[in-house]
């Protein structure tokens, strides 16, 4: 009988059981942390469009923090779980600590940013004098997040390269309710206590950032048993001569997923803002239409942060047929999740739209956007967990940062400010143009993948 190391897909059950568990969580990880997001939109929606605005544009700066952050840990995750898949836990808790200095040193420097020039940063997204007020208050407090964001995110992902991921779901779940229940209260000046807007935001998101912070750092302190961080000195770690190849190699590894992401983050901004020059029907259906895919979207992403875990170990492990044959059955995995994701937006459209108070051109607009990121959301569904999740997380991490250059560089921007402004065409294809990437960068992929060329073993 042959073996399930041989055979063209995977048939070993273990393998989809780890899978699919490191899917689910992260997905709903992913769920809560959004809609933490969602919670200060509404909250701040309902008090005032101004403070409304004022925190969408420092969120601006925010997202930029967060893609630096995200690329950090999957640059971790890209190492760390070659080294799990050998049980090399000591190597694990140096590679850490070259990332968390890498993040603080990071976020030093954009605390640093927003303490001098808010209002020169804030100026960069806005004109409007009453928006960047609003944003410079809600920032005075928001600042400190960041830091405290990047350390819990590199811990969250340090435990995820070894397949603990039950911890970050939890502390998500308490950041969503510790947030809430904090914005309702000081937002509006409820139970007596002072109203405070912006600044009450502010504090919500603040206090919610150090519980996570604290939870995940004594996890890690006193419950975690696979890595053991703090056994060893991080500080000696850090700066000690004879770990100079330890920075290097993480280095090698972190600066190409980096810039990948900070392509792909300067980039959004810039596409929306196309989008924002169109008509005010095409703004509200654009923004109902978006929210329901990102929903999806976070689903898109557990996949392939989960895919990066499952394929490092394999590499880690040193079985190369292995790594090839999970590199197939999860690209026909993520095909076919695709599929269903896909048929769920369109078929879930009307209803969804039911709940937005629309005029007839923007419920239109918004039912055409949504039949177009039903076909987008199969081309996304592929190659995001391909090239993210199998290819880097394999340890090829220039690829992502060469098609991520091309095709939103070279193709798509060109393309959205062509559709939008020269040839003035129906938004519908505007909206096509700036997810076009999407579709085709699963060429590039595909091929990429079938060479097998992205196996490297980075330990």
């Amino acid at each position: 009988m042959e073996t399930t190391r041989t055979t063209f897909f995977t048939r070993d059950k273990n393998f989809y059981k780890t899978f699919f568990r490191l899917m689910l969580v992260v997905a709903l990880q992913n769920l809560v942390a959004y809609s933490v997001n969602m919670l200060d939109n509404i909250m701040l929606g309902s008090y005032s469009q101004n403070a409304l605005s004022g925190a969408a544009t420092v969120n601006q700066i925010f997202f930029i923090v967060n893609q630096l952050a995200l690329s950090i840990g999957n640059a971790l995750v890209a190492i760390c779980s070659q080294y799990w898949g050998k049980q090399e836990t000591e190597e694990i808790r140096k590679l850490t600590g070259a990332a968390l200095a890498l993040s603080i040193m990071i976020a030093a420097v954009v605390v640093t940013a927003c303490t001098c020039m808010p209002e020169r940063l804030l100026g960069i997204f806005t004109t409007s004098p009453e928006i960047i007020a609003e944003g410079k208050a809600y920032l005075g407090l928001l600042k400190w997040t960041f830091l405290l964001f990047m350390i819990s995110n590199l811990l969250i992902a340090m435990l995820r390269s070894v397949e603990v991921v039950k911890i970050s779901f939890v502390i998500s779940v308490v950041s969503l309710i510790t947030n809430g229940c904090i914005n309702y209260t000081l937002i509006f000046g409820h139970f007596g206590f002072p109203e405070m807007g912006i600044k009450g935001a502010a504090v919500g998101t603040l206090t919610a950032r150090m519980l996570e912070l604290l939870i995940i750092v004594v996890y890690v302190w006193k419950i975690d048993t696979k890595v053991r961080l703090f056994d060893v000195d991080l500080i000696r770690i850090i700066f000690a001569p004879e770990n100079r190849k330890i920075w290097r190699a993480f280095l090698k590894v972190a600066f190409p997923i980096m810039c990948s992401g900070m392509i792909w983050a300067i980039s959004v901004p810039m596409q929306t803002a196309i989008l924002g020059h169109l008509s005010a029907d095409a703004i509200a259906a654009n923004s109902v239409s978006s929210t329901f895919f990102q929903y999806l979207k976070v689903i898109v992403i557990a996949i392939s942060s989960a895919s990066a875990v499952v394929i490092g170990k394999d590499i880690g492990e040193g079985d190369i047929e292995r790594v090839k044959s999970d590199g197939r059955t999860l690209s026909v995995i993520d095909l076919l999740i695709g599929a269903v994701l896909a048929s769920l937006l369109f078929v879930l459209r009307g209803p969804l739209l039911s709940m937005y108070k629309l005029t007839d051109t923007a419920a239109v607009l918004a039912d055409h956007f949504i039949m177009i990121m039903s076909i987008v959301m199969v081309g996304m569904s592929y190659q995001m967990p391909v090239s993210v999740g199998v290819i880097q997380g394999g340890g090829d991490t220039k690829f992502s940062m060469y098609t991520n250059m091309i095709s939103t560089w070279g193709i798509v921007m060109p393309l959205s400010f062509l559709a939008a402004f020269v040839w003035k065409l129906p938004v519908e294809l505007v909206v096509a143009a700036v997810q076009s990437d999407q579709l085709f960068k699963g060429i590039p992929v595909f091929l990429r993948f079938g060479s097998y060329k992205w196996i490297h073993k980075l330990t």
